[in-house]
């Protein structure tokens, strides 16, 4: 399927699950994840309507971000794979958003590589929601210390949290479970917007359990 007919599907399946969860479609936002494809599919699906782009890997992204730098004001990028501390700096200078934060140390490092000039740069707590050994993320029990201590750091903003749930007859519990730690930041004063949550395979459980963005990639541009 040609991706701009794909891009269309993936909308029509956030708006079938968001009918069915009785929210309003334009409550989910889609996050566009163009890892390992080129920018010349990234163009393809901008021309295509789509405006928020995820990469998983830093120098990939940048390369893509210079590529496509005559789109750069129409576009937003997204850092949504693993950010080691010595990678912070073209991130904080190129990207709007990073989904990975999981480390007091990192997002220090954003802030203080953040140019003053630009918008504050947007995160994402990422969290192990299944506590695999694996994954990346914060166990749930240490997210509202470092959400406090991250909110108040100058040239960010922090938005919510994100989270790659393990697949399986157990995922819907853990978007849930998602869904129930937002709430319990925003109970304590965070001001959060965002629930990074869901792909490709399960982005309708997410969408129940209350996703206000999906991160899709294999569904629009192919199997990797």
């Amino acid at each position: 399927m040609a991706i701009p007919d794909s891009l269309q599907a993936v909308k029509t399946r956030i708006a079938a699950a968001c009918v069915a969860a009785g929210r309003p479609p334009e409550a989910v936002q889609l996050l566009v994840v163009s890892k390992t494809f080129p920018a010349a599919a990234v163009r393809e699906a901008f021309d295509a309507g789509a405006r928020a782009f995820g990469e998983n890997y830093v120098q990939e992204g940048l390369a893509k971000i210079e590529e496509l730098g005559d789109l750069r004001s129409q576009m937003q990028w997204h850092l949504i794979g693993p950010l080691q501390s010595n990678k912070t700096k073209p991130v904080a200078e190129r990207f709007d958003w990073v989904h990975s934060v999981d480390r007091l140390k990192v997002a220090q490092r954003l802030s203080e590589q953040r140019p003053a000039g630009l918008a504050p740069l947007n995160i994402c707590l990422q969290i192990n929601i299944s506590a695999e050994a694996s994954k990346s993320g914060l166990l749930p029990a240490d997210a509202a210390a470092l959400a406090h201590q991250v909110a108040a750091l100058p040239g960010l903003s922090l938005r919510g949290l994100m989270a790659v749930p393990e697949p399986g007859p157990g995922a819907l519990a853990q978007h849930q479970a998602m869904a129930a730690l937002w709430a319990r930041l925003q109970a304590e004063g965070l001001p959060l917007d965002t629930l990074s949550l869901g792909m490709s395979a399960d982005l309708e459980d997410a969408i129940a359990a209350g996703s206000t963005m999906v991160r899709v990639g294999s569904a629009i541009f192919g199997a990797r």
